[in-house]
């Protein structure tokens, strides 16, 4: 899910192309003109969030954002991430940057909450641009050593030499990607989330029981209608749609409770898709390999492993989690149990 953002949520709507696969759409389809189609993240994959809940009923998913799903699978796959280099220093000394001493990050315009605050990376506030910095950090570049640069999608996931070190814009990773682009290792594992509408009787649901006796409906091949079957477990046989649109307006016709759906398209439909639209929650994570966001890196980067192995210090010792759980959970979404 992933490549842009739209310039309001309304907008948001309709923007979409390429690469830039539907998250929760059944395979090879985009899931209905009404799908969000500028977040990095296209793939089927869920499970939940190794770092916290996500969710906000204002803002439209920020890139490609519904995931090409497949039954159960993952577009993580075991995708090469690009040359190793664990011999190779990983200091700003000797990091083979785009310009010496300095670490240049790009990502969108505009780009939206949670993930950015105020469409102004440099701040560091909401979970992408905090994650940048922590990278930055943890790689050892203060943060007036950080430049930000704009770029758009299709510059992005083109197989053109880039001008930044990384891109951070909710791509999600996948092997048609990694022909063209490196990634690092993932820094966010994409979660499913319930969709309402205010006032509905699962709209102050607090658990995965609060859930049992609901109607949920999801997109017919995709990742969603599983973790309806295999998380939730309802006494209510789920309602099965061709789209992501049918469920939306299932739902609004008062026909289901709730829609299941990958979280940045959960943040599409109650923001842009669905008045009075609520993230009642996001599901923890299934079995198998979580869709994740991954930072985007010109094919056969020097610095490829050093930004993965940055990524994995900062989520084994916590700091992903912690900035989800300050960033994402906040934006309303938290984690059903």
């Amino acid at each position: 899910m992933h490549a842009r953002r739209t310039a309001s949520l309304i907008v948001a709507a309709v923007l979409a192309a390429g690469l830039a696969l539907s998250a929760c759409s059944s395979t090879g389809s985009t899931g209905g003109s009404g799908s969000p189609s500028n977040s990095a993240s296209n793939s089927a994959s869920v499970g939940g969030s190794s770092s916290a809940s996500v969710g906000s009923s204002s803002t439209s998913p920020s890139s490609e954002s519904p995931s090409e799903s497949t039954s159960g699978g993952s577009s993580s796959e075991s995708i090469s991430n690009g040359p190793s280099t664990g011999t190779t220093a990983c200091s700003p000394a000797d990091l083979k940057t785009k310009k010496p001493g300095t670490l240049t990050i790009a990502t969108d315009q505009p780009v939206y909450e949670p993930w950015f605050v105020d469409n102004d990376p440099a701040n560091g506030k909401g979970f992408e641009g905090a994650v940048a910095y922590a990278v930055a950090q943890q790689l050892g570049y203060s943060k007036d050593q950080v430049t930000w640069m704009r770029a758009s999608f299709d510059s992005v996931i083109s197989p053109a030499p880039k001008e930044f070190d990384f891109d951070i814009n909710e791509f999600s990773i996948t092997s048609q990607r990694a022909k063209v682009v490196d990634f690092s290792s993932g820094y966010y594992d994409v979660a499913q989330a319930v969709v309402t509408t205010k006032g509905s009787k699962i709209a102050g649901a607090k658990s995965l029981a609060d859930l049992k006796n609901a109607t949920l409906g999801a997109q017919i091949g995709t990742t969603s209608l599983n973790a309806i079957n295999n998380i939730i477990k309802p006494s209510v046989k789920p309602a099965v749609f061709t789209t992501n649109d049918d469920a939306v307006k299932a739902l609004q016709n008062g026909q289901i409770d709730g829609v299941v759906t990958d979280l940045p398209t959960a943040f599409y439909m109650s923001g842009a898709q669905l008045d009075n639209g609520v993230i009642v929650g996001q599901l923890p994570a299934d079995t198998g390999q979580p869709e994740q966001f991954g930072l985007l890196i010109e094919k056969g980067s020097p610095i490829t492993s050093c930004v993965s192995g940055a990524v994995d210090a900062l989520r084994a010792d916590g700091t992903l989690a912690k900035l989800a759980e300050q960033w994402l959970a906040q934006a309303g979404a938290p984690e059903l149990k």
